[in-house]
């Protein structure tokens, strides 16, 4: 039977803070809550994959209205039993395509979440979802990784990020289609055990024109969440489109 919550059910939701710490610290999460705090201007806030409340919990402290769409309970559930968890509003469903009531002033996906959507058309829906929500004048804001192709030799489609004696961890890639997953391979109690998680790697320019057929123009486009310039050798980019106030 498939998992009501995808790929982000209870095994995932009961390590997924410990994995994520460094992205976590003040030093990380600040500058995206600054950022999303002046895009929002005194209005509300709506965040696509709440996930454990990383950002929409310290956005919410600053006194900016958050709600969330998130199809896992079991991370949303983690978030729930945190401090000030029961302020962020969530509705429970894809962030595709589920509508909740009201408009924002903006709209954000942090983390790489937009590749959670694993076709085009997917994606596509995801913008048309943001740009339905938005107020005139609101931005729809992304966070996402570059794809990392370059670190593919001739005939090689998979590039490992984490090697240890217990843990090995890689991405493959298959280029004429733009799927990817992630793999772990950990070694617990002398067992082996194996997770996969699908995700669509997707172009800054590809993203553009995604915009455009939701009707939104690009404001702002950083390497970081400090607005360092985005260059040919940024690996992620934030980027910021609008709905025009006309």
């Amino acid at each position: 039977m498939e998992d009501p919550d995808g790929y982000f059910g209870e095994a995932v939701a009961a390590t997924y803070d410990e994995s994520t710490a460094d992205r976590s610290t003040p030093e990380a999460v600040d500058p995206v809550v600054d950022v999303l705090e002046r895009l929002a201007g005194g209005g509300r806030a709506l965040e696509l994959g709440v996930g454990t409340g990383r950002i929409a919990l310290p956005l919410a402290r600053r006194g900016v209205p958050v709600h969330s769409i998130d199809l896992s309970r079991a991370m949303v559930a983690r978030m729930r039993a945190k401090p000030g968890g029961d302020t962020v509003g969530v509705t429970i469903g894809d962030f595709a395509t589920t509508r909740v009531p009201g408009t924002f002033s903006v709209v954000y996906l942090v983390f790489n979440t937009i590749t959670n959507l694993t076709t085009q058309d997917a994606q596509v829906d995801c913008f048309r979802n943001a740009a339905d929500h938005l107020e005139p004048g609101g931005c729809f804001v992304i966070e996402v990784s570059v794809p990392d192709l370059r670190r593919l030799p001739e005939g090689q489609s998979v590039v490992p990020f984490h090697v240890s004696p217990t843990r090995w961890a890689f991405d493959h890639y298959d280029v004429a289609t733009q799927a990817m997953s992630s793999v772990y391979v950990e070694v617990v109690d002398g067992r082996g055990e194996c997770r996969s998680f699908p995700f669509r790697y997707v172009w800054p320019a590809e993203l553009d024109l995604m915009a455009r057929i939701a009707g939104l123009r690009l404001r702002h486009r950083w390497e970081d969440w400090t607005g360092r310039p985005f260059t040919s050798d940024s690996r992620q980019h934030v980027s910021v489109w609008e709905k025009p106030a006309d």
